[in-house]
């Protein structure tokens, strides 16, 4: 026995001894199957980057949903009074019915799972993006071994708002547990790496049960949340535009409508809409409405395009407006160039072809011009080649140049194709005094985690295809469109600014050749801008096959979406009305240091409303800045210590609200679009710090009527 027990000892000696220097036992690593066991490690998921608009409000962003868990392992209840599983699957697949979108028979498949190991179930999409009211709701039903986990879903505050532009981000599988959110379309797949950010983890050690052991070490690596893109949307101008486009989307029932708002100055795109569309929030109509209408298809732009054989003519000095053709027909070899009239209106002056939108008079200017130094304007306004915006798959379309012929159509719009975006950039040159601007719709992407630009669009000059005052010019000349009595866009007038522009009818081809033909199968457009003189805002709307009454004209279903937009938008950023006397320009003193009352009746005096933000005494701080100029009857803010009263915010633009909650540091809710209509706190009452202040705006159209 004692042989025995010795030779055992030695064996069990030998073994720890060759344990602990080779650190494995049967060929196992065991460091490595403790640390499978007892080390874990939790991801730390990160936030998916904002998406905003110039002001800085939310388009989109991540926000907390639910994912149901059902436990239908009879183990889980083991030990314990309270059921913890799943205890009658029948009555509880019929209430979760009533509450999530899958069938009573399915949820009952699901609670009686084939294989007998399993601990738990989900329910696939159904059973994620749980709200926050419905996950309260299935609570209050008491469903024993009914669990829910906090999931991230994509938010889109606004509903349909630039969704084609903005595009949309689902969980990669909707079936995965935490499956990870990857932009589908629009800048959320274009930034996707940008907004998606990098996920971080715990590491722990912990015992078969779960708790954490003594002396273990916790080790976090924090996640990196995704980068926030600042469009140059502006959510104000652009629910104008959905609103508008809405109305008359449902009024007439066109195939489809495409428009866009920008700023002639900088190129940015403040608005940009379409017909078909979505709702990210809630995918209706995503099957009708991929693509991004304003950069990726193309379409022949009718007689927008004579803004820019006008301008050519112009540019080259060809250009005579008292000059004289005989309008109705014109011969091109075997072609003969058409009014849409047919038989025109005798021999008139080339400005009254403009107004009139003569085709003719195109074809006779293009004589004048010269064949070749008009495809070459073509290019340097930007037409065949992409823009170079910010967003994907842009297209290029086609300047036709083969024949003699496709350069008498291009001169009023017909063969040669274009995107709605070369429009608005070629728009550019004429109301920016010559300059052509690139348009983008990126305005800078900022790491949250340090507050870093990490990515900033400047104005980019893509060139000057003409000059100051060719540009001028144009813009006189495309003014009398809208005001003459032979005008095409007599529809596009304002009773507040002078509008130019240049209505189009552009035929639409077949995909079996040739092309449609009726009032009802053109393609309607408008490109114009506003105040004439300096224009502020240029807009490019288009409708394609229109359902029009009787005695209606392609000009109108146009014209409501414009002259809305337009008007509303330009009031919106404060711009003078041109039609009204202008009113005078002060240059703002420094304030800072001088005292309040001295200065409110300087202000005063000088016919501007002043807004002080604390008590009477020293200023410190002020807007506009020294130097900077404000148009007498307008807001001018200083800042003092002491209490803040709350001034009268009746008819304060978002400009103004801004700018007061950055000078005041108040926390303001903006309820609405247009100008502020109602406040919850009374003006004149001492802000104690802890009021919520809400403002609700009313649109422009609903103002002034």
């Amino acid at each position: 026995m004692l042989i025995i027990y010795g030779l055992l000892f030695f064996l069990m000696f030998f073994r720890i001894f060759y344990i602990q220097v080779t650190g494995q036992a049967e060929g196992q690593k065991l460091a490595a199957k403790a640390a499978a066991r007892y080390e874990k490690t939790k991801t730390i998921t990160a936030n998916r980057g904002y998406i905003f608009d110039k002001q800085g409000q939310v388009i989109a962003k991540d926000a907390i949903s639910y994912r149901i868990i059902a436990v239908v392992d009879p183990s889980a209840s083991d030990g314990t009074k309270k059921k913890m599983h799943v205890v009658n699957p029948k009555k509880t697949a019929v209430i979760l019915a009533k509450y999530i979108n899958m069938d009573e028979e399915e949820i009952y498949k699901r609670l009686i799972p084939e294989k007998k190991d399993t601990y738990q179930v989900e329910f696939g999409t159904a059973g994620r993006n749980i709200s926050h009211a419905t996950m309260k709701k299935i609570k209050a039903e008491k469903l024993p071994g009914i669990n829910f986990m906090e999931d991230k879903k994509r938010f889109y505050p606004n509903g349909t708002f630039a969704s084609n532009l903005i595009g949309i981000a689902r969980e990669e599988d909707e079936d995965e547990a935490q499956a990870p959110t990857v932009g589908k379309m629009g800048l959320e797949a274009t930034y996707n790496k940008e907004l998606s950010g990098v996920n971080g983890h715990i590491q722990y050690k912990s015992d078969l049960f779960g708790y954490l052991l003594p002396n273990s070490k916790e080790m976090v690596q924090p996640a990196k949340n995704g980068d926030n893109v600042y469009l140059t949307l502006d959510k104000t101008i652009q629910n104008f535009l959905e609103d508008s486009m809405s109305k008359v989307y449902k009024q007439y029932n066109p195939e489809s409508m495409v428009a866009i708002v920008a700023n002639p100055k900088t190129g940015e795109i403040l608005a940009a809409s379409q017909r078909p569309t979505f709702n990210p929030q809630t995918g209706e109509g995503l099957d009708t409405s991929w693509m991004n209408e304003m950069t990726e298809t193309t379409l022949e732009p009718g007689s927008t395009m004579k803004t820019f054989t006008l301008s050519t003519a112009i540019q080259e000095g060809k250009w005579n407006p008292n000059d004289t053709y005989q309008s109705g027909q014109y011969k091109v070899y075997d072609r003969t160039i058409r009014d849409a009239n047919q038989v025109g209106w005798g021999r008139i002056t080339y400005l009254e072809g403009i107004q009139r939108s003569s085709n003719v008079g195109m074809a006779n200017l293009l004589k004048k011009i010269g064949d070749k130094t008009f495809i070459q304007y073509m290019k340097k306004f930007g037409f065949g080649q992409k823009t170079g915006i910010d967003l994907p798959n842009e297209a290029t379309g086609k300047i036709l140049d083969d024949y003699p012929i496709n350069r008498v159509t291009t001169t009023y719009g017909q063969g040669s194709t274009v995107t709605p975006i070369q429009l608005i950039q070629a728009l550019t040159a004429v109301a920016n005094d010559g300059k052509m601007m690139q348009p983008y719709v990126i305005d800078k992407i900022v790491d949250p985690n340090n507050g870093k630009i990490v990515k900033e669009h400047k104005p980019v000059v893509k060139g000057s295809p003409i000059s100051a005052d060719t540009a001028k010019q144009v813009r006189e000349i495309l003014a009398t469109t809208v005001t003459s009595e032979k005008g095409t866009a007599q529809n596009f007038a304002s009773k507040d600014y002078e509008v130019a522009g240049k209505t189009g009818t552009a035929q639409i081809p077949k995909s079996t050749g040739g092309y449609y033909w009726g009032k009802n199968n053109f393609l309607y457009s408008f490109l114009g801008m506003a105040p004439a003189k300096n224009p502020k805002l240029i807009m490019y709307i288009a409708i394609k096959k229109p359902h029009l009454g009787v005695t209606e004209v392609g000009s109108e279903p146009t014209s409501k979406v414009f002259n809305t937009v337009m008007e509303s938008s330009l009031k919106y950023l404060n711009i003078t009305p041109s039609k009204t006397t202008t009113e005078q320009t002060i240059v703002m003193d420094d304030l800072v240091g001088s005292d309040s009352n001295d200065a409110i009746a300087n202000l005063t005096s000088k016919k501007i409303q002043t807004v002080l933000i604390g008590s009477d005494g020293k200023i410190t701080d002020q807007y506009p800045k020294k130097d900077q100029t404000v148009l007498a009857t307008s807001h001018a803010f200083i800042k003092t210590s002491g209490n803040i009263k709350i001034p009268d915010f009746s008819g304060w633009s978002l400009r103004d609200i801004l700018t007061y909650q950055s000078l005041s540091g108040i926390k303001i809710n903006v309820q609405g679009d247009g100008y502020v209509e109602k406040q919850n706190i009374k003006a004149g009452t001492i802000y104690e710090g802890n009021q919520r202040l809400i403002l609700k705006m009313v649109k422009p159209q609903e103002q002034y009527k």
